[in-house]
């Protein structure tokens, strides 16, 4: 099974005013006798050219000009449907009431057809799959409700998505974890890129993404992910920007926002622009972000503060038959790492971490032949990441240069009911090591080959995908005497693989179920760390004779969706027979006085269900809920697995008030008291929230307004994922404000 976690749309109307969540947006202008508008786009707020406005009563059709506008004249009072539709959004029809007293302006909101993700490339002639309507409803975060869950990271963003959790040790420092599973289990990635830094090595490093940019964000399972990697049970998630436009305006367009938020005295300013030049089109972006130490109910997280800069420019040639492009990020995060508890270093630890890229990218498509499509992707990163003591000395010093690429053919077969994408890449990496730290440096090679099929039989719908890679990771110096075993080089052979099939027992009710077999290459820290972390304050003990860890999964799921109500309920078992884990061992390095963590392959099973549902009860008022649960167990000794999130789920009632949205929300945990052996348990809790959006347009700008109040009874509790648990808990009150201008010159 395949598909992306995040909101569906929740239509509401009311009279006169009418508003739908999604990512296209009509405005209109209602006066006696005559329908005038804009048709936007709700992602970046800019007028959708060639969209068709229908009068149903009246049977009358009309297609907006490229500035978006649509008239309709000659129009006795009465209620009528408009009807919008376009090529690459989903078609939405609202009921507007035409008479003197009828309100002058209103909002559509439209949702976006999912014909591409990732680098699945969809032409003309394809037809869909069952998968997509599946991913239309619970689809990927963008548009009002990205704006509304925007927070510091890219965790504290996706944290109230189904199904995610957040791994952290202090604010700066948190990555998302799903069904239980972290670190590179978790692929992170932009615009199809592989992101370059240390997050998923140790919970002191942050993830370099700035997520107030985004477009969208993407959280994709199943045969997909063999795309991305070879970790069919975690997951892949893509955030997208176009960094590198595919498209040519006809305008230069843009937004220009700003974000505060109280809990840390927070505050971001962002300017991101798309501007025409001939046949080429070019993006640019900047953002600064600063943030003040962590305010909780039981006091100052010490430490915690952090200071971002953000710089991106990027440029396309688009052709008739394709494009090509290039662009070049600049990443620069310092931030703090609280200390006083165990894991930490006693006087906290300051990090500096900077990430440049450069990505390059071409596709060629609309060739005749069994291959449409093909696309190829190129890119450089050089990451720098230093931890300071508290006297200002460097303890820790990693530099990482990557170099990758990969190649995607996107074939159709006739009669156009099968369809897929053939692919290889290959990437090199230099890890090199300085400070205080003992993980010699190395260099690694990985080449894989995949291939993604789709393709359906009567009610029957399926996805394919395998994936075959060889890694060798090459130590700077062998060393046969070290404490940890034969420091040597390594060389693994992985495999992946995954189907699933959808049954679409009704249009409203569809049954699933996904089956793949897993597979990850150890890390150079698993293999052959040997030393001090100061940051995390502990003995890292690698092991250089690792298995690459493999197991099988399978999941199950049921979905429903009628234009009122849409249900997903998902049950799942994954088991690895070798799951690489750092686990504390109880033990002491005394010359350190501190706690040594080894990596071992554990024979480990995961067990879990989601479900997801959202009710429209009226057609203003709408109800989400959403529920997830992993029970992780070492079958070896029938001991809880560490860092397992507890029963968790999150409650919303929402209401559309013309251009204002507003809605309360609950989040829920139980306790989790289900923990590895020198793991403390965790009380569950309940917090409550509140949000208002409020859109509104001055001539040809579009103004978005969202405003939240995080835990606005000031609760104390804990995130079972923190390790900063022991001494503090989560955020107190927080009041965050989003506010974008999107522009048209």
């Amino acid at each position: 099974m395949s598909f992306r976690i995040g909101r569906g749309r929740l239509p509401v109307m009311a009279m006169g005013i009418s508003l739908v969540l999604g990512t296209a947006a009509a405005f209109a202008q209602i006066v006696q006798g005559s329908f005038t508008g804009y048709v936007l786009d709700s992602e970046t707020h800019q007028p959708v050219a060639n969209a068709t406005v229908r009068i149903e009563e009246a049977q009358r059709n009309c297609t907006t000009a490229s500035d978006g506008s649509f008239t309709i004249r000659d129009m006795s009072s009465g209620r009528y449907s408009i009807r919008v539709s376009h090529p690459s959004y989903a078609e939405s029809t609202v009921r507007v009431l035409l008479d003197e007293s009828a309100e002058r302006r209103f909002f559509i909101f439209l949702e976006r057809k999912i014909y591409e993700t990732g680098v699945v490339v969809v032409t003309a002639e394809r037809t869909r799959t069952a998968f997509e309507p599946i991913a239309e409803e619970s689809t990927v975060l963008r548009g009002r409700e990205l704006e509304k869950e925007l927070g510091l990271t890219l965790a504290s963003t996706l944290k109230n998505e189904t199904g995610l959790a957040v791994r952290s040790m202090g604010p700066a420092p948190a990555r998302p974890v799903i069904r239980g599973l972290g670190g590179d289990r978790v692929h992170i990635s932009e615009d199809g890129y592989k992101t370059t830094d240390l997050s998923a090595t140790s919970p002191d490093h942050a993830v370099t993404i700035e997520p107030f940019s985004l477009e969208r964000i993407e959280v994709i399972r199943g045969p997909r992910v063999l795309l991305y990697g070879s970790t069919t049970i975690g997951g892949v998630i893509d955030v997208i920007r176009d960094e590198i436009p595919r498209k040519l305006s006809e305008h230069v367009t843009g937004s220009l926002g700003a974000y505060l938020e109280t809990v840390n005295r927070g505050n971001l300013g962002s300017l991101v622009a798309e501007a025409p030049l001939g046949k080429a089109m070019f993006r640019g972006e900047f953002s600064r972000r600063v943030a003040s130490d962590l305010e909780t109910p039981a006091g100052t997280l010490k430490n915690s503060a952090s200071d971002n800069r953000t710089f991106a420019l990027g440029g396309s040639w688009i052709m008739p038959a394709g494009y090509i492009g290039a662009s070049v990020r600049d990443f620069a995060l310092s931030y703090g790492v609280p200390g006083g508890f165990v894991g930490a270093h006693p006087n906290g630890v300051h990090i500096d971490i900077e990430r440049s890229a450069i990505h390059g990218k071409a596709q060629v498509e609309n060739m005749a032949g069994p291959v449409p499509s093909i696309e190829a992707q190129v890119s450089r990163s050089l990451y720098r990441h230093r931890e300071y003591e508290s006297n200002g000395s460097i303890g820790t010093d990693f530099r990482i240069s990557d170099i990758s690429g990969s190649l995607f053919l996107h074939h159709v077969r006739p009669p156009h009911v099968a369809r897929g994408t053939l692919g290889m890449s290959l990437e090199s990496r230099d890890f090199e090591v300085g400070g205080n730290v003992f993980t010699p440096s190395s260099r690694s090679l990985a080449l894989a080959v995949f291939a993604y099929e789709e393709f359906s039989c009567g009610d029957f719908s399926f996805e394919a995908g395998g994936r075959y890679g060889c890694d060798r990771i090459a130590p700077a110096e062998e060393d046969p005497s070290a404490n940890i075993g034969f420091i040597r080089r390594r060389e693994f052979h992985t495999w992946a693989l995954s189907f699933s099939v959808l049954h679409a027992l009704s249009p409203a009710l569809t049954i699933g179920a996904n089956i793949s077999r897993s597979s990850r290459v150890p890390t150079i820290e698993e293999l052959y760390s040997e030393g001090p972390h100061l940051a995390a304050y502990s003995y890292e003990v690698g092991n250089p004779d690792l298995p690459a860890e493999s197991g099988y999964g399978g999941e199950a799921f049921i979905h429903y969706s009628s234009p009122s109500l849409y249900v997903l309920l998902n049950g799942f078992y994954n088991r690895l027979g070798a799951y690489l884990v750092p686990r504390n061992t109880g033990r002491l390095n005394w010359r350190l006085i501190l706690p040594i963590y080894r990596t071992d392959a554990v024979d480990a099973q995961f067990a879990g269900m989601e479900t997801e549902l959202k009710w429209n009860f009226t057609r203003a008022i709408a109800v989400h809920a959403s529920a997830s649960h992993t029970v992780g167990r070492n079958i070896a000794t029938g001991k809880p697995l560490p860092a397992i999130p507890p029963f968790k789920g999150r409650c919303e009632l929402a209401g559309s008030f013309g251009r204002l949205m507003l809605s309360v929300s609950a989040e829920w945990a139980a306790r989790q008291c289900r923990v590895d052996e020198f793991e403390n348990p965790t009380a569950g809790y309940v917090v409550l929230n509140g949000s208002a959006q409020y859109s509104f347009i001055t001539g040809k700008h579009v103004h978005a307004v969202s405003i939240t109040i995080d835990n606005f009874l000031n609760a104390e509790y804990r995130n079972h994922l923190s390790r900063v648990r022991s001494i503090m808990p989560e955020a107190g009150r927080n009041l965050r404000l989003c506010y974008k201008i999107f522009f048209e010159i």
